[in-house]
């Protein structure tokens, strides 16, 4: 039987849910921001605290014990609870000062948003801006981002989102590159050419496959999945890449190649459904979509 059940800290139960998805206290301990020696202790607390053992020793770290995973349903709930009463309050927020966290993807986070980041902080100075890099869906319930870039259309529930533009594609090379193999005038030249690809990702050759041109992975003699590098490897002349027209036709060390035609890559803005009222979540949200609408109108400078 629980012994101090009604004075149990919250905290406890995040560390509870950190250690049983991880697995381990180290994965928990960076997971979390403290040290494995803390979540040692706080995980021995909760069960001091329950008067149970939630999690029994293996060979690469630590198992849920069968009581351990029939509280961990419950405690999940717990913490969607929290993070919905966290979002309400915030909601009801009234001044336009504070932070605004903005997640998107790497490509577009390191080549797109920072000039516009630059001219919303002039706009408002007085709210704080966390981009996150990421090529993974965030959670926006949970507050890992109170705003997220998506190319494409969002199915999580209780958000809200706005379709702000179409950005174009193109392939591109390096002039060095050009210069060294030329510049191929049809898509039968452009294939015998150097291609970057990705490494574990099929998308690329899915993509080509849809456009009636039958590669595998071998077609690509250099292969990366960091978005960031792939487009650098471009840049620096290692072949010929894809990229968001408002990147490639800005950058003046690539040439943009016109033999393939590539589809154009929705731009999605969504925020949690419960901060349509917070002033300064709704005031960025804003801003971006201007930005965002714009670009294709006025490439972003870098």
């Amino acid at each position: 039987m629980a012994k101090n059940l009604h004075t149990l800290d919250w905290t406890l139960i995040q560390t509870f849910i950190a250690v049983a998805e991880e697995g381990s206290l180290s994965a928990a301990a960076r997971r979390l921001g403290i040290t494995q020696p803390s979540v040692g202790r706080q995980v021995k607390n909760i069960e001091n605290n329950l008067d149970v053992t939630l999690f029994r020793r293996v060979h690469r770290g630590l198992d849920l014990t069968e009581t351990g995973a029939d509280l961990l349903g419950p405690a999940r709930q717990m913490q969607a609870a929290a993070a919905k009463f966290q979002l309400a309050a915030e909601g009801h927020s009234e001044t336009l000062s504070g932070t605004v966290r903005i997640t998107a993807s790497t490509v577009v986070s390191h080549y797109t948003l920072p000039p516009i980041l630059a001219k919303i902080r002039q706009l408002e100075p007085e709210i704080q801006l966390e981009l996150v890099p990421s090529d993974t869906s965030e959670n926006l319930l949970f507050r890992e981002a109170d705003i997220a870039i998506r190319m494409y259309r969002p199915t999580q529930l209780d958000v809200i989102t706005k379709h702000v533009c179409d950005l174009k594609s193109g392939l591109y090379a390096s002039k060095d590159y050009i210069n060294r193999r030329g510049k191929p005038e049809t898509v039968e030249e452009m294939l015998t050419h150097d291609f970057i690809g990705f490494d574990r990702s099929e998308m690329i050759i899915k993509e080509m496959q849809n456009m009636g041109i039958d590669v595998d992975r071998e077609f690509f003699p250099l292969r990366t999945d960091s978005q960031v590098l792939y487009w650098e490897l471009v840049r620096a002349g290692c072949g010929i890449g894809a990229a968001q027209r408002v990147i490639g036709d800005n950058d003046p060390m690539v040439e943009r190649l016109f033999p393939i035609e590539l589809p154009s890559l929705p731009v999605w803005l969504t925020a949690p459904e419960v901060l349509r009222g917070n002033p300064r979540i709704r005031r960025i949200f804003d801003l971006l979509a201007v930005e965002f609408e714009g670009l294709t109108k006025n490439p972003v400078k870098r």
